[in-house]
């Protein structure tokens, strides 16, 4: 008999916890909106509730009884309170924070996403709402993060109010969309800046002459090659594409200056990147903070929704995209080694 009753015990506790884990992953999935398309499934997560869901778990864990009752009693007249301020509203839409999430790879392949979460945003955002994205890049491809940017840009143009967070880096390209915003925060060793251009050529010609391989290469226009993998390149060649490099530079400063016009480019476009601590003092980022406090604050407050879409990938998509973000991954770990401590 004893044991049975230790049996019964038991399993009692056992249902107990399945039943509450059951019923977090049922508040976590019904706090989700999926909608699909032939492309893709965008998801809303209000991260809001998933955060009240959280706190009132632990509090339920942490407290005795008696302390557990007593918040759940406060927590139902706060929430009454609440709900009597909203009706004395005249019909006003309580104001909503979206969440979006950036990690770029070299040429920035994920501006397909971002396309379609900023277009889902636009559709729903009203007055007093606000984005915030979390870009996460060592830059890549000027063509891919100008179109990052000027996807963000669509917001500015919106006259919705748009943050970025920077937790680990956002150079080069990164930092471009970084600037479109109306306020940078960035972590205090998060890597920001670099506003430079850079392009690495490797030549193999010597090696194919020795060899005895012969290469050709026809062109109609005089630079529709300045310089070449296999080819010998000339003086001519090498002086075009500095300048092209150049002229990308310009247009980079340019691009930077139209957002954040206070920031002194003989200073800080040097192609240099900082930390955190450091960039703030130079202007390039506004606030020391992570996102995960800039978004807990706001969940607090606001109901913060976080807003993704995953785009449908084949197998060698998925290969190449793992490959980009290695590299970038590489290029973040020398970026890290090399940047003296000023």
């Amino acid at each position: 008999m004893e044991f049975l009753y230790e049996y019964g015990l038991f399993l009692a506790k056992a249902v107990t916890i399945v039943v509450a884990i059951l019923a977090v992953v049922i508040v976590v999935l019904a706090s989700t909106i999926k909608h699909k398309t032939d492309k893709g499934e965008l998801k809303l997560t209000n991260l809001s509730d998933n955060l009240k869901s959280l706190k009132h778990d632990l509090k339920e864990e942490l407290l005795s009884k008696k302390a557990f009752k007593a918040y759940e009693k406060q927590l139902k007249a706060d929430e009454k309170t609440k709900e009597k301020e909203q009706k004395d509203k005249v019909e006003e839409a309580e104001p909503k924070v979206f969440v979006v999430d950036f990690k770029g790879s070299i040429d920035a392949g994920e501006v397909a996403s971002l396309r379609e979460e900023i277009s889902a945003i636009l559709a729903i955002a009203e007055k007093g709402d606000e984005v915030i994205v979390n870009v996460e890049s060592g830059g890549g491809m000027v063509h891919g993060y100008g179109l990052a940017s000027s996807q963000l840009d669509r917001l500015r143009q919106a006259e919705i109010p748009l943050s970025i967070c920077v937790d680990k880096v956002a150079a080069s390209g990164g930092y471009m969309m970084a600037c479109v915003a109306n306020k940078i925060y960035s972590a205090p060793f998060a890597i920001v800046g670099s506003i430079g251009v850079v392009a690495q050529v490797p030549n193999f010609n010597r090696l194919l002459k020795k060899h005895d391989i012969d290469y050709e290469q026809h062109t109609a226009g005089d630079f529709k090659r300045t310089l070449t993998i296999f080819g010998e390149n000339t003086d001519e060649g090498r002086e075009k594409f500095q300048k092209e490099l150049e002229e990308t530079h310009v247009l980079f400063k340019e691009f930077i200056a139209k957002y954040r016009p206070e920031l002194d480019l003989e200073k800080v476009a040097t192609g240099e990147h900082w930390y955190g601590q450091q960039a703030i003092e130079l202007g390039l980022v506004d606030e020391i903070s992570t996102s995960d406090d800039v978004i807990m604050k706001l969940a607090n407050e606001r109901t913060v929704i976080k807003v993704s879409y995953q785009l449908k990938k084949k197998l060698s998509d998925k290969i190449a995209h793992g490959a980009s973000l290695s590299f970038n991954a590489i290029f973040n770990k020398f970026a890290e080694k090399n940047q003296p401590l000023k």
